[in-house]
């Protein structure tokens, strides 16, 4: 794939977690011999942005069948030419017109466009899975984590003519919940406390380039450029750049609270959450405190979580080795270390475990793009 954008200061491996991670260079262009002629049509919205082109990757990760593909970004981007799986394309401006004969329509533009050029496309008959905060908390539209709870896109289906929009949660309860609703399932969570530790990647391609510049000025004694942060990001941790409310909780943290809620069907549930932004290039960390309704020991969780799907267990006490943002960068899995029970809370009713996990991956593009193989 060409023309990516986000710089690629990120770590590797290939199936267990090694104890050191290292570092690889972009992968070699993977040619595609042909399209799938059974494969629904699609589209990518904001193509050329950091989500845009993980996107692409992914689709190309997992041979994702298609019988073509739109490119549509503003129409800034417009005319620029991609090359994806060996075929060039012509990123085309998105418009109105953009939709016709589009099955399936993965969206990351930012909630003002989603807004716009969503229900547009669901009225035409196709299938928005949105990247956006746009659609999240509207009750109509299903709010899916293919791992946590796929009974929500009940009834939405290709080839009945009829479009849909689908939301993909934010990236830091997406992280969260692979870990926690396992654990959940098996013994009621009643409260839970969350303390993020979110990469440059969560604000963008322009982020990461800033934290990386400002490493270098910070090195050589220079001021740090401040663009896309008010404040130094290079050596440096902050309170997440969302809006804080009046509730004196920001807008991030509010999203976990609701959309935990959602995607777990229970109003009742406790959550409370902190978010920071801390100077790593990609992929978030959370600390996470769970209060569970039935006892569940440390060994338990332990055993649940090997088993969970999309997750890999880095929990080698002796070693000091647990998960970290470098190693989970680039990859589909959530890693989680770190469980020990909660000594703070009686019963074994309570544990500690910390979860990292690619926010632009499994945060944004492979959830959405899990979503539409679900479709298939």
């Amino acid at each position: 794939m060409a023309s990516l954008t986000l710089p690629r200061h990120t770590g590797f491996f290939s199936g267990s977690l090694p104890t050191r991670p290292t570092l690889r260079y972009a992968a070699p262009v993977k040619v595609r011999m042909s399209l799938s002629e059974s494969g629904p049509s699609i589209a990518v919205v904001g193509v050329t942005g950091a989500v845009g082109q993980e996107f692409l990757s992914v689709l190309s990760d997992r041979d994702f069948p298609y019988r073509s593909i739109k490119m549509l970004a503003s129409k800034r981007s417009a005319g620029r030419r991609l090359t994806f799986e060996g075929n060039e394309y012509v990123v085309e401006e998105l418009t109105a017109e953009s939709f016709g004969g589009v099955d399936i329509a993965l969206f990351s533009a930012g909630g003002s466009i989603s807004k716009e050029f969503g229900p547009i496309a669901a009225e035409k008959g196709t299938i928005v899975v949105d990247n956006s905060s746009a659609f999240r908390m509207d009750e109509k539209v299903p709010l899916v984590i293919p791992e946590v709870n796929p009974e929500a896109m009940h009834g939405i289906k290709l080839g009945t003519g009829k479009g849909a929009l689908i939301a993909n949660p934010n990236c830091s309860t997406i992280i969260c919940l692979m870990a926690a609703t396992p654990l959940h399932r098996h013994a009621k969570v009643l409260r839970m406390v969350v303390s993020t530790y979110q990469a440059a990647s969560g604000a963008g391609a322009a982020a990461m380039e800033e934290l990386e510049q400002q490493t270098r000025e910070v090195l050589e004694g220079r001021p740090p450029t401040c663009k896309i942060f008010k404040q130094q990001y290079a050596f440096n941790i902050f309170s997440h750049n969302a809006s804080v409310l009046s509730n004196g909780y920001n807008e991030e943290e509010m999203k976990m609270v609701k959309e935990t809620r959602k995607i777990w069907n229970d109003k009742d549930v406790k959550v409370t959450a902190t978010c920071i932004r801390v100077p790593v290039m990609r992929a978030h960390a959370e600390s996470v405190n769970l209060q569970f309704e039935s006892p569940l020991h440390e060994d338990t969780a332990r055993d649940i979580l090997k088993n969970a799907p999309g997750v890999v267990v880095i929990d080698d006490r002796k070693a000091n080795h647990f998960p970290t943002p470098l190693e989970v960068s680039n990859k589909d899995d959530v890693a989680v270390g770190r469980i020990r029970q909660d000594l703070s809370q009686d019963g074994n009713k309570g544990l500690d475990i910390f979860v990292c996990g690619d926010q632009i991956r499994k945060g944004a593009a492979l959830n959405a793009v899990q979503i539409a193989e679900m479709l298939l």
